[in-house]
């Protein structure tokens, strides 16, 4: 086997490794980010906040 044709082989094969985790890391930390948006979000939604004891709990429905 020709030990160029190795050594350029192995140095793809490492790149693409390392654009793989790269590309890992960005979706794990997009997914942080959005994570800890969606908590702020549920949090800043209590039912506390709202001014109406009774609005948004019944449908009127009518046939």
């Amino acid at each position: 086997m020709d030990i160029a044709a190795l050594s350029i082989g192995l140095a793809n094969q490492q790149i693409r490794t390392n654009a793989g985790i790269a590309v890992m890391k960005n979706t794990i930390r997009v997914m942080e980010t959005q994570g800890a948006q969606l908590q702020k979000m549920i949090a800043d939604s209590s039912v506390s906040k709202i001014t109406h004891p009774t609005l948004g709990r019944q449908i009127d429905i009518m046939s």
